[in-house]
C-alpha cells in the first residue's frame, strides 16, 4: 500500500518507519529530522531495529495514496486536515491514531474518504534528526470511527500486520477510543507533573493518583453511552503502565522540552464532557490545572 504519514514525530516516525519495510511510506514532518531522512534514511532502533528510506517531506504532497496515517498532536488535527484538503490529496481511508476524542470527527468534515479510529500503545521517541527509538513494542488496534465492521480497517489492519506491526480490527472503537483517554490520562499527567517514569504509578502515591484520574473518565464514558467500566479503565492503565515501566511519557517529554502539552485532548475533553453531564471529574480538573498553570508560565497558550 501507499503510506502518507502526517506528524512524522516519534510515533509517526516509529510507524512510517516499520511501514516502510513492506509498504511505500512518504513521512511529512518538521526539519532538521525530515533533511536527515531525506538524506540519509531513517533509522530505527531500540526494541525494533531497521534502516529504511521513506520518501520525507515538509509539506503536504498532492498525488494518490491508499491511506493517510494522522500522528499529529491533537491540537494540529484541524490544521492537517485543511492541508490534506489544500493539497487535493486522492485518498481511501485515513486512520487517526492521535490523543484525545473528536479527531475522527474533525478530520471527516474535511476529507471525503474513510475515516477510521485508532489507538496505538508503541512507544517512541526521537533522540537526534533522522533516528527513531522503539522504546516499547506494544499493540495497534483499528476501526470504524462510529463502530461496527469495517472493509477500510480490514486493509489498513492486514497492511500493518504485513509490515509487522501487531494490529487488531476492532468493531468497537468508541469504547476502545475511551479506555486510551483513559489511561492517557491516568499515566501522561501524573508523570508529566511528577517528572517519573510510567513505572512509578505502578504503586503508592502515583498509583493512587493514576486510578483515580481513570475512574473519572471511565464515568463520563459510561454517561456519553460507552460502556466502559471503573475496573476495566483502571487495568488498562496498570497494564500499560507495567508493559511501558522505564518509559518517559509523551507529556512529560513535551514538559522537559518547554512545548506546549494535550492537556486539552486527554484531560480537557473528559472534564468539558462531564461539565455537560453532571460528572464530577475533580481529579482530571486537578491536573488540568496544574499543567495548563505550567504552560501559562511559560507563555505555551
Amino acid at each position: 500500500m501507499e503510506f502518507l504519514v502526517i506528524g512524522a514525530g516519534s510515533l509517526g516516525s516509529l510507524l512510517g518507519g516499520l511501514l516502510a519495510r513492506e509498504h511505500a511510506v512518504t513521512l511529512v514532518g518538521r526539519d532538521p529530522h525530515v533533511g536527515a531522512v531525506r538524506e540519509s534514511g531513517l533509522a530505527v532502533d531500540g526494541a525494533v531495529e531497521s534502516h529504511v528510506r521513506p520518501a520525507a517531506r515538509t509539506d503536504v504532497p498532492g498525488g494518490r495514496f491508499d491511506c493517510a496515517l494522522v500522528t499529529t498532536k491533537a491540537f494540529d488535527t484541524e490544521a492537517a486536515a485543511r492541508d490534506l484538503a489544500a493539497a487535493g490529496v486522492d485518498l481511501d481511508t485515513v486512520l487517526s491514531l492521535s490523543n484525545g476524542l473528536d479527531n475522527e470527527t474533525t478530520l471527516a468534515g474535511h476529507i471525503g474518504a474513510a475515516v477510521l479510529a485508532g489507538t496505538c500503545t508503541y512507544g517512541a521517541m526521537t533522540p537526534e534528526p533522522g533516528v527513531v527509538r522503539c522504546t516499547g513494542v506494544g499493540r495497534t488496534v483499528i476501526g470504524a470511527r462510529r463502530g461496527g465492521p469495517s472493509a477500510a480497517a480490514d486493509r489498513v489492519g492486514t497492511a500493518f500486520d504485513e509490515a509487522g506491526i501487531e494490529t487488531t480490527v476492532a468493531a468497537d472503537m468508541p469504547r476502545r477510543l475511551w479506555e486510551k483517554l483513559a489511561v492517557n490520562a491516568g499515566i501522561n499527567a501524573p508523570t508529566a507533573l511528577a517528572r517519573a517514569e510510567n513505572g512509578a504509578l505502578l504503586a503508592g502515591p502515583g498509583n493512587a493518583v493514576a486510578r483515580r484520574a481513570a475512574r473519572e473518565v471511565a464515568r463520563v464514558a459510561r454517561a456519553s453511552g460507552v460502556d466502559l467500566s471503573d475496573g476495566e479503565a483502571t487495568a488498562a492503565v496498570e497494564r500499560v503502565a507495567e508493559a511501558t515501566a522505564a518509559n518517559t511519557s509523551s507529556m512529560q517529554q513535551d514538559v522537559l522540552a518547554d512545548r506546549r502539552t494535550e492537556v486539552d485532548a486527554i484531560l480537557g475533553s473528559a472534564v468539558d464532557r462531564g461539565d455537560d453531564l453532571g460528572v464530577p471529574t475533580p481529579t482530571l480538573r486537578t491536573l488540568a490545572d496544574l499543567l495548563r498553570a505550567w504552560e501559562r508560565e511559560r507563555d505555551l497558550r
